[in-house]
């Protein structure tokens, strides 16, 4: 379960693992009350409490409602799915291929980009242009990375999940051979700090997660 935080429009946002989230649903009754009404709209799952909470339910990748919708939902959540991975921050970049929360296929590489500097004038001037063209190998590299790594599996991936420096996260994407990834790329961007091996491994639990709001009684006053 990621870190709730407050939701904008009032109530809290967090996500929650497709494998406790039938567990989940049941403390929300427990809590709340029993759901009194259930329903799906712009591809979401609403509950509504005994004691008025509501609940919004959002899965990470597409799915079909069926007649029992809560239960098809949760069914349906832990349903494994293969999803591509890009994180780049300046200096850094990693790429992924995951089955469900297993790493098929990866990339971690790194490229130096010179620090800021507090000297003035022309000084100050090459060094924002010598930050200026590493910052581009970065990216130049980034994408040479993804289409060796990523591109092969493309036929297969479900979605695109993306992290770090949305910038240059853009200028990644914009490489026209990237163009079928960047058409799976979904929102929000996950939350990560430098793009290493460990952090990458760690992604599933945000990816796979399903976005919860709930807004409490309280929540309205």
């Amino acid at each position: 379960m990621t870190r709730a935080r407050p939701a904008a429009g009032g109530g809290r946002r967090l996500g929650v693992a497709p494998e406790r989230l039938g567990r989940w649903l049941d403390g929300v009754a427990e809590r709340h009350g029993a759901f009194t009404e259930v329903s799906t709209a712009d591809g979401a799952v609403h509950l509504t409490c005994a004691d008025t909470t509501a609940v919004t339910l959002r899965a990470p990748f597409d799915w079909e409602p069926e007649p029992a919708l809560l239960s098809g939902f949760t069914a349906a959540a832990r349903i494994p799915h293969r999803a591509a991975v890009l994180l780049v921050r300046r200096g850094r970049w990693a790429v992924g291929i995951f089955d469900g929360s297993d790493l098929v296929v990866s990339k971690v590489d790194a490229r130096l980009v010179q620090g800021r500097t507090a000297a003035g004038g022309t000084s100050q001037q090459r060094y924002a242009r010598r930050r200026g063209n590493q910052t581009d190998a970065v990216v130049a590299h980034a994408v040479e990375t993804a289409v060796r790594v990523l591109l092969p599996h493309t036929s297969g991936v479900a979605a695109l999940f993306t992290g770090g420096d949305r910038g240059l996260i853009d200028d990644v994407l914009a490489d026209p051979r990237l163009r079928p990834l960047a058409a799976l790329r979904r929102e929000p961007a996950l939350d990560v700090g430098e793009p290493t091996k460990a952090v990458l491994l760690e992604t599933p639990k945000q990816f796979r997660a399903i976005d919860v709001h709930i807004l409490e009684p309280e929540d309205r006053t």
